[in-house]
């Protein structure tokens, strides 16, 4: 592997390899309705980003668990319909493996959410996933980075950490990571720009 390659990629999921933070706004949307209220821009730091608890948390303070429980079964619906792919997102994956740059994924979704996600990636095997149940702080906290990077065998402060959302910008900042941040519209880099030298 090239000496300027990073130690590995740490990736976010929604809003960096699937175009799902559009699907979670809608559910996050649809719970907030039901509870009476409605989300405007100033609730994005509160849904984008964040674990399914924190959103609940803001909808709810009183009754997240069962909120979260809602947001988690809306959302769910919502991507049963079709993931839709960021581009180039496969082709980072693939060459990645090729070069033997190992991948986890890093995200704020629950478990649950990222079982019916990982089929639509082509394959890929991430050597490792972080998923919101597995550390006791979430994004924008550096744990799940730090997490992931020991359970590598890695300096964070030599990995690359692929990222939309400020929350998840924030976290793998906090963490050292180098960060490449992604708009889902246009797409996930090339392996070239990924160079850590």
């Amino acid at each position: 592997m090239p000496s300027d390659l990073p130690a590995a990629v740490l990736f976010d999921m929604d809003g960096t390899l699937v175009d799902t933070e559009g699907l979670w706004w809608q559910a996050t949307a649809a719970v907030a309705e039901s509870l009476g209220g409605a989300l405007g821009p100033e609730d994005e730091p509160h849904v984008l980003g964040r674990s399914v608890e924190d959103t609940a948390a803001h909808l709810a303070p009183a009754d997240a668990g069962a909120v979260a429980a809602r947001l988690t079964d809306a959302f769910a619906e919502r991507l049963a319909t079709g993931i839709d792919l960021v581009p180039g997102a496969l082709d980072l994956l693939r060459a990645l493996t090729a070069a033997e740059v190992p991948t986890a994924l890093v995200t704020a979704s629950p478990r649950n959410i990222v079982e019916q996600v990982l089929p639509s990636l082509g394959g890929h095997r991430f050597d490792l996933v972080i998923a919101a149940e597995d550390t006791r702080r979430g994004k924008p906290y550096p744990d799940p980075y730090l997490k992931a990077a020991r359970l590598l065998g890695v300096r964070a402060e030599e990995c690359v950490a692929i990222e939309d959302s400020p929350t998840g910008i924030a976290a793998a900042t906090a963490a050292g990571c180098r960060v490449v941040v992604v708009d889902p519209r246009s797409g996930l880099p090339e392996l070239g720009a990924m160079s850590v030298s």
